[in-house]
């Protein structure tokens, strides 16, 4: 740990790129937490490094490095997670980490109830949200016993759910268009669990799935939030995000306010929402984690990363702002979702160019994915002897 920084609580980020950027972006020092050649170590904004296996499933020797580094900090360090099995593991250990680290994390039953589908499910009918039709399918039983209508959505109980990448499918959930379809795939469902949940299908391509984004205080206030919409996807149905922009839409902010509210959720939310062929807004799901928009969301002017260590530290949270519409991010990913769409790859070169944000290769840090680069080349060339 370099020194002159100890005095600044650290921001210890299990995530990449797209969670480091804004917190360099607002000077705070960042100690990645992750295998020795992940490419955040090698950014600019890191000042230093918490070793880690990358399985969530050793979650001792996750918060025995965790501990051990803030214990040698003069300031309780901030923990940020960027995906489902990293939340549930600071949740679920929040007695142990809490007296050491900054934890930006809401009610335990609220966390658990919003990453399992099948619990968010009963929750969202609770709270008269405005959810598509859902119901459990029974695979224990058969396919023809269920009472359903196609097209449905079959998404698995969680995400990174190893058996989902039997059905072959790259993607976050699973269209599925009739009865013979459903029988197909009925014994490898089987193996997601006694229940999987299915959704009735809302028309659209995936640029019609608009967000809210907020970071709300203990206090319930809302100290900071954005819109934006996906522009891109991979792949094209269902995928993960390759490219989206900041985007200001009432309908999208005021409803996202309204699930925040019911759910009584703090810390940090994305409210996924999908705007029907009739413009009407269906919620698909809600997270509770920090994520990639939390990077073109800081470019644009709300940086909830930034908000989230002042209020974690005790110190004035950045100037209230409006983010500014219209700034892009895409990854490297995107130049082949943008080839599924007809776009050539000069085009898409130009469009990316235009891009205030990206998730790889930067020219305010370069030596992100350089290092990563010249580290992996040093690994071979070490075995080649």
């Amino acid at each position: 740990m370099r020194r002159e920084y100890v005095r600044t609580p650290f921001a210890c980020v299990l995530g990449d790129m797209d969670l480091v950027r804004p917190l360099g972006m607002a000077g705070i020092p960042v100690a990645t937490v992750g295998p020795e050649g992940a490419t955040p170590r090698f950014s600019r904004y890191t000042r230093a490094a918490v070793t880690w296996s990358g399985d969530t499933t050793r979650t001792d020797e996750l918060a025995a490095a965790l501990l051990a580094f803030a214990a040698a900090c003069d300031e309780r360090p901030v923990l940020y997670f960027q995906n489902d099995a990293e939340v549930l593991f600071a949740s679920r250990e929040r007695d142990r980490l809490a007296p050491a680290l900054g934890l930006p994390l809401g009610d335990p039953t609220v966390v658990e109830d919003l990453l399992d589908k099948r619990r968010f499910g009963v929750l969202a009918a609770k709270l008269g949200l405005p959810v598509p039709g859902e119901r459990l399918l029974d695979t224990t039983g058969a396919p023809g016993d269920q009472e359903l209508r196609f097209p449905l959505i079959v998404k698995p109980p969680s995400r990174g759910d190893g058996a989902w990448a039997q059905l072959g499918t790259d993607g976050k959930a699973l269209r599925v268009d009739s009865a013979d379809e459903l029988a197909a795939v009925w014994p490898l469902l089987g193996t997601l669990g006694a229940q999987v949940v299915a959704q009735d299908f809302v028309p659209g391509e995936e640029d019609r799935i608009e967000s809210y984004h907020c970071y709300v205080d203990t206090a319930g206030e809302t100290a900071g939030e954005f819109t934006g919409r996906k522009i891109r996807t991979r792949p094209r149905h269902y995928g993960f995000t390759t490219s989206l922009e900041i985007t200001d839409e009432r309908d999208v902010r005021d409803l996202g306010r309204a699930v925040v509210e019911r759910l009584g959720l703090r810390g940090v939310a994305k409210v996924d929402l999908k705007r029907a062929p009739d413009g009407e807004l269906v919620l698909l799901e809600v997270n509770p984690r920090f994520n990639l928009w939390h990077h073109p969301g800081a470019v644009a002017g709300v940086n909830l990363p930034a908000i989230v260590h002042a209020d974690l530290t005790g110190r004035p949270r950045p100037p209230a702002a409006t983010a500014r519409v219209g700034v892009r991010w895409c990854n490297a990913i995107d130049a082949a979702a943008a080839r599924e769409q007809g776009l050539s790859l000069p085009a898409w070169l130009r469009w990316a160019a235009g891009c205030e944000a990206r998730a790889h290769l930067t020219p305010d840090d370069p030596g992100a994915i350089v290092g990563r680069a010249a580290w992996r080349l040093g690994q071979k060339l070490g075995v080649r002897r």
